[in-house]
């Protein structure tokens, strides 16, 4: 039997909470326990097939633990005895801890398609060896069909096109792709970047049936038509891990997560915390549950969890739902809550925008055109949502407007903001999309013009 002061049981969410942990608590010995033989970067799924040209080049080490005093024990965690505060493994080897962190994170959302067991259809897994073969299959295939019209989705169908001849058609039941995340026109210009590749895009069709003996052939649509297929790639969401949470008997919420407190403290137990994919979420905004499952929420949980194990240190101040994607070379970033949320809500609002080249002058070379569009409650002029699209700089950009809906940062401070530009790497502080969208926020929050 091994005892230590702090078990973790996962992945990704496991080795930044270990790492938090040791930060705050140098004196304590970690462990994380895991059953896969190797880490991948979740969000870098998509770009193996790629960018990236394999699961090899998408992986995090595990030196990283080592630097950081984190002892590694591969196996999978099958029973957690509570009272005695023991874990024990597949293989019968038990762990004493006094601190017990779940972060089992999630995996691939497997809908009751009739033929979705058959041959060549892949949910995506995060594991090492499926994705090798998964990459073997797709480098053999002509018609691809991804179900989803989501990140996972989107970005597969963008990067399974390079380098292969291969026909691609994502099929996605709303009305938009990336409609969960986005508003219409950012979605619409992703969907149409991604057109521009060759992919085919149907929106507001389901697939009904999955066709073919033992090996997919095709699909049927709920609207009657038949697509060919040879190879299938699901990317409709996730579902969260915590199968032997509920077994060792701690409380789960929203969607089958595991209930925690803001400290990240489970409900059940006081020594046994959760965080990523696994534990619940709420809204920053509302405090509701939420089912959001983002690598921001993710690491911030992390690192919540390792500050507070032996004192209470941080509290999670809930979901913000930050992302950023690229299609076809196109950056697409949001941040807080949408206009589409918002108008469900009984909220009165002011939505500004602005553009401009994210250098200056605008005639530098790759200079990308950068459009802003903010959000911000009428009553108070507090900011609670933006998004961008544009060049690489999105990424940064929509991380300055999470920071900002954080701090409850309202127009009149975001007009103040000081920024620091170059011409080759950000847009003229005459012209920054931000301020500038909040600059024109400014006049219509004092009621002096019309609002949405």
């Amino acid at each position: 039997m091994k005892e230590t002061d702090v078990a973790i049981l996962g992945g990704l969410s496991g080795i930044s909470a270990g790492i938090s942990c040791r930060r705050h608590y140098p004196d304590k010995k970690v462990i994380l326990i895991r059953k896969e033989g190797t880490i991948l970067v979740p969000c870098g799924i998509p770009y193996i097939y790629g960018t990236v040209g394999g699961p090899e080049n998408n992986v995090i080490p595990d030196g990283l633990l080592e630097r950081n005093g984190i002892e590694l024990l591969k196996g999978e965690a099958v029973d957690v005895d509570r009272e005695k505060k023991l874990v024990t493994l597949k293989d019968g080897e038990t762990v004493k801890y006094d601190k017990l962190v779940f972060a089992t994170g999630s995996g691939p959302m497997v809908p009751p398609i009739p033929g979705i067991d058959k041959k060549n259809v892949f949910p995506v897994k995060k594991e090492f060896d499926y994705l090798s073969d998964l990459m073997k299959q797709l480098d053999n295939a002509r018609d691809l069909i991804i179900i989803g019209g989501g990140f996972i989705g989107m970005e597969f169908a963008d990067e399974c096109r390079k380098g292969r001849d291969i026909n691609i058609t994502v099929v996605e039941a709303l009305p938009h792709c990336l409609q969960m995340a986005m508003d219409n026109e950012f979605c619409d210009e992703a969907q149409a970047r991604l057109e521009e590749t060759g992919v085919k895009v149907l929106v507001n069709e389901k697939v009904e049936v999955i066709l073919g003996d033992e090996a997919v052939t095709g699909v049927k649509l709920a609207s009657g038509k038949e697509l060919k297929a040879d190879m299938i790639i699901l990317g409709i969401g996730a579902v969260p891990h915590t199968e032997l949470a509920e077994k060792s008997g701690l409380e789960l919420g929203f969607r089958n997560t595991i209930k925690v407190d803001r400290f990240m403290r489970t409900y059940t137990d006081p020594d046994i915390y959760a965080c990523g994919d696994c534990a619940e979420k709420v809204s920053f905004f509302d405090g509701r549950p939420t089912g959001v499952m983002l690598a921001s929420i993710v690491t911030s949980e992390a690192r919540i969890v390792g500050a507070n194990l032996y004192s209470p240190t941080h509290q999670n101040c809930g979901a913000i739902s930050v992302f950023s994607t690229v299609i076809n070379d196109r950056a697409f970033g949001v941040a807080g809550v949408t206009e589409r949320f918002v108008k469900q809500t009984e909220t009165k609002y002011v939505i500004t925008e602005a553009e401009a080249p994210d250098t200056h002058p605008g005639g530098m070379p790759d200079s990308t055109l950068t459009k802003v569009v903010l959000i911000f409650t009428k009553d108070t002029a507090t900011l609670i949502g933006g998004a961008i699209s544009g060049g690489k700089p999105v990424g940064e950009m929509v991380n300055v407007l999470s920071a900002c809906i954080m701090h409850h940062m309202t127009a009149d401070d975001i007009v103040k903001f000081q920024m620091g530009t170059h011409p080759a790497l950000t847009s003229s502080p005459i012209m920054y999309p931000i301020v500038n969208a909040a600059c024109k926020a400014v006049i219509p929050l004092k009621g002096k013009s019309s609002i949405v």
